[in-house]
């Protein structure tokens, strides 16, 4: 049931000192999106509450008159401020107030409560029930704006850290790539490697799809530092890194430096024989690239392929030390070829089948 009606603002018999006390309240931030929802049953209040709220600056204001249409509309609408009567019919204030904080998870917008009560009960209810702020009808015109500003303080300072949290998470994003990033030729470093290949033995296990690691390495390369020196040796491991980010084509494909003259490829949903193939490809592009080495033939790149469907067993570490020792092997047969422990074969065994 809905209190004795109360009388409208008397705006006519305000003194000048604080009408102007007023407007100089309000007038600061008027350009910044402010919307208020106003929950009043009484038609009079509720229009002279808008004209206040109107003269303080505020142009988006939203009428409910009970409390089912109050929290349509404030899902709706997404207001910044809510005066809410507590005497409404049916639904009391307190129910609404309750039901406007389930409507916002992670968010929060002040709920000012409005009332002809005046007792230590009812501000502990309101506050409770998840208001903020308590003020006794009828409303003093400057109290209103005074609670206006304060509100809009409020609303300013959380876009800002709004506006700040999302810098700062860009910034770390950035950071993270830079922590990741290996310099000198640009791939993703050892740090980076360990990570992706954790998400992607995850994901392999979860949706049971074959999952491939490559480490390779180039063969002979101290003799091409000790001949060329170091800045030529950087220099072509520049140009190895632009191959091996060039050759990994899908979006999930990534290139490693794993360390040195060391690198690593994670091929995700790469079943053997496309591994094997996809490495017969790189051999042929190093070569095609025709980097000189001291004996007079061109650089080449020998590698180490294991490939699975993840089980609760697989981790990083067995597949980097499985890949690892399959580059062993590779290097043990001769070099300039990959080798798959899977399919017990390497690239020059299967070019010749």
């Amino acid at each position: 049931m809905s209190a004795k009606p109360l009388p409208p603002f008397d705006t006519t018999s305000m003194p000048p000192a604080i009408e102007a006390t007023c407007a100089r309240l309000a007038s600061p931030d008027t350009t910044s999106p402010f919307t208020v929802l106003v929950v009043e049953d009484q038609a009079a209040v509720r229009a002279s509450l808008v004209s206040e709220l109107r003269l303080a600056g505020i142009s988006e204001i939203v009428e409910a008159d009970n409390g089912q249409a109050a929290l349509e509309l404030f899902k709706k609408h997404r207001p910044d401020l809510v005066l809410l009567d507590i005497r409404l019919p049916g639904e009391d204030g307190y129910w609404v107030a309750r039901h406007l904080r389930e409507a916002e998870p992670g968010e929060w917008t002040p709920i000012i409560f409005l009332s002809g009560l005046n007792n230590d009960l009812d501000v502990w209810r309101g506050i409770e029930a998840g208001g903020d702020d308590y003020l006794v009808k009828p409303v003093k015109p400057i109290v209103l704006v005074a609670k206006l500003r304060a509100m809009r303080r409020l609303l300013d300072m959380r876009r800002r850290l709004t506006a700040m949290s999302a810098e700062l998470h860009q910034a770390n994003l950035k950071l993270n790539a830079m922590v990741e990033l290996d310099m000198l030729t640009g791939l993703v470093n050892r740090r980076g490697l360990d990570r992706i290949l954790h998400q992607e033995i995850a994901a392999a296990r979860r949706r049971n799809e074959p999952l491939t690691l490559m480490l390779c390495d180039l063969d002979h390369f101290k003799c091409y530092n000790d001949t060329y020196g170091h800045v030529q040796g950087d220099e072509c491991l520049r140009k190895v890194g632009t191959l091996l980010r060039e050759i990994c084509v899908r979006p999930r494909d990534v290139a490693a430096r794993y360390g040195g003259e060391e690198f690593a490829l994670i091929l995700p949903f790469t079943p053997r024989s496309g591994a094997m193939t996809f490495a017969r490809a790189l051999g042929q592009m190093l070569r095609r690239l025709a980097l000189p080495t001291p004996n007079g033939s061109v650089l080449t790149l020998s590698g180490g392929i294991t490939t699975c469907i993840p089980d609760e067993y697989t981790s990083t570490e067995s597949m980097l030390m499985r890949a690892d020792q399959a580059l062993y092997a590779a290097k043990a047969q001769g070099r300039d070829r990959f080798f798959s422990f899977e399919m017990q074969m390497d690239t020059v065994e299967q070019r010749r089948m």
